[in-house]
């Protein structure tokens, strides 16, 4: 599986081809203020875990997932949970979770 952005898009994708695609916050950047993040700037991502056991194993797999191609990882925040259901039974749990992360701009 990896994590891609794309266009504002973060693109999760198996083994088995299917992909997945959430739409990151429009700017997707936040400034922080105070503390010892004073002059840091922060990206902020929406991401989807899915997990056939619970709402936790999905978050879960979505920052494992996000801290193999991404640095400094800061918060996670769920923002919605749900269920896929086929024939009246849980077939996985999606977990949505905004998470942030230290933004290395070019210099």
């Amino acid at each position: 599986m990896r994590v891609e952005a794309l266009n504002g898009r973060i693109c999760r994708s198996g083994g088995d081809g299917i992909g997945e695609a959430v739409t990151g916050t429009p700017a997707g950047l936040v400034r922080r203020e105070g503390g010892n993040m004073a002059g840091s700037v922060y990206k902020v991502i929406e991401l989807v875990g899915t997990s056939p056991e619970s709402w936790e194993k999905a978050a879960k797999a979505a920052i494992e997932m996000a801290a193999q191609t991404l640095r400094d990882l800061r918060i996670a925040e769920v923002m919605e949970m749900d269920m896929q259901i086929e024939d009246g039974k849980i077939t996985n749990y999606r977990t949505k979770i905004r998470l942030s992360f230290k933004y290395e701009g070019k210099d």
